[in-house]
């Protein structure tokens, strides 16, 4: 099993001696789901936590007209997972879903916890993850209030351009808070630009 991608994830954020990395990572498994697969469903309680190796994916509510509403688009390298449902042991709000074909490695909490107890690299990387997911969710909620649709768009566009070429169209919209047909009036308007 080639966890190369899981160990570089841990350098990515802050040097950490190879040792402890695998250390860290000994006891994470890997799998592979198909694509429309639902990894975590809504109400289920986090066992497990899961680093994305490869592919897409997504997390999703349903609004009061039992509409899916896109919460987040996940692309590998990250780890993903309801964290309070994990830590905390309470259901999970959101439903997890893979959009393409996923490869995960997946460890429990009791790992977790371990390793938290024993390595402080882990924690310090731990407390970085969360301050850097912290910090994207802030971002997502400042931009979701205070920009148009079409500078939203625009700044996917810039910052992940990869998700156009492998996250429908329609989760996408849904991601950006617009209906699928303003979407496709917004890309048609900026290709004109």
């Amino acid at each position: 099993m080639d966890k190369s991608k899981l160990n570089n994830f841990f350098h990515s954020l802050f040097p950490i001696q190879k040792e402890i990395v695998e250390k860290i990572t000994e006891t994470f498994c890997d799998f592979t789901i198909d694509k429309n697969t639902i990894l975590l469903d809504k109400d289920a309680i986090s066992t497990k936590t899961y680093f994305l190796e490869k592919g897409y994916m997504r997390s999703y509510i349903l609004n009061e007209d039992n509409e899916e509403i896109t919460t987040n688009i996940y692309s590998a390298p990250c780890f993903v997972n309801d964290f309070l449902s994990f830590f905390k042991k309470e259901p999970t709000k959101e439903t997890y879903q893979t959009i393409t074909e996923c490869s995960f490695w997946q460890t429990n909490l009791e790992n977790v916890q371990k390793n938290f107890h024993s390595i402080p690299e882990f924690r310090e990387f731990s407390r970085l993850l969360f301050v850097i997911n912290y910090s994207k969710l802030n971002d997502r909620v400042i931009e979701m209030a205070s920009k148009k649709a079409e500078t939203r768009y625009i700044n996917l566009l810039k910052e992940q351009p990869h998700i156009f070429q492998n996250v429908p169209l329609k989760i996408i919209a849904s991601y950006l808070g617009i209906t699928d047909s303003s979407l496709s009036r917004i890309r048609k308007e900026i290709s004109k630009i």
